[in-house]
């Protein structure tokens, strides 16, 4: 028999002011729950980890109980492959949050996050790797495939400023483009026409043979799904890049809000 768990917290923090609470924490939760020997330890350790990274709780709670799993066996090891396998459940925000208190518990040094790691906290799709059309960008963009089956789908993520090559897609029939923005802030504007700002959920339709171009604000990174339309003899023609001084002669962006 392992030894007996006993938890106090709950009456050296609430004893006076919720009694029952204390109760049920000292007693029932750590008392009876955490000392029923159908499970053992170290599993109701994992179990307890990935419900409160499931909940998105990351305060000091989860490092408590991350701290009690290390003392109750899990390795680093385990434990990375553990929130590895839960952030293709829960999230991958989730799983990176839960990374950096788990790397502290473990004694591994935490780097220093850059503007990339951050930003990548707030979106859904991952950025990518470097954008290997580059050459018809101003600034550094990323580029990561998101499907490559029926319709083809590519996250495309600027850094600040950065935007693409006015261009054209061409097609006999069909064709063109759709953006939906899914983080930052950016924009999209069509040869001739006042800028578009995009925030997540704008969507763009783009027809075929319109000039146009689509990047991020001055102040912000910005991402886009970019979804190919299908059509006949499709191509794209890179043209002109967008100069610093056409870019910056809006000022801030007017907000030029809706959807095309």
């Amino acid at each position: 028999m392992s030894e007996k768990i006993v938890q106090t917290a709950g009456r050296q923090q609430l004893g006076e002011f919720a009694p029952m609470f204390a109760h049920l924490n000292d007693d029932v939760l750590f008392g009876e729950v955490w000392n029923e020997e159908a499970i053992d330890v170290k599993t109701k350790c994992i179990i307890t980890v990935v419900s409160l990274m499931a909940s998105g709780i990351t305060d000091s709670s989860l490092t408590y109980h991350l701290q009690n799993a290390k003392t109750h066996g899990v390795t680093k090891e385990e434990i990375a492959a553990i929130i590895t396998h839960a952030t293709m459940y829960v999230g991958w925000p989730k799983g990176w949050a839960v990374f950096r208190l788990a790397k502290e518990v473990w004694n591994e040094e935490v780097p220093a996050q850059t503007e990339k790691d951050r930003y990548q906290n707030t979106i859904f799709f991952p950025i990518g790797e470097p954008n290997p059309y580059g050459e018809f960008f101003v600034g550094q963009s990323y580029l990561a495939p998101i499907s490559a089956e029926q319709v083809p789908v590519f996250n495309v993520t600027f850094e600040p400023s950065c935007r693409n090559n006015w261009h054209i897609h061409h097609a006999k029939s069909g064709g063109g483009q759709m953006l939906i923005c899914v983080g930052g802030r950016g924009y999209y504007q069509e040869w001739g026409k006042e800028p578009i700002e995009m925030t997540p959920g704008t969507v763009i339709n783009i027809p075929a043979e319109v000039k146009h171009w689509h990047g991020a604000a001055p102040d912000s990174w910005f991402s886009h799904l970019a979804i190919e339309v299908a059509g006949k003899e499709t191509s794209n023609e890179w043209l002109e890049a967008v100069s610093d001084e056409d870019y910056s002669k809006h000022g801030s962006f007017p907000v030029f809000g809706g959807k095309m």
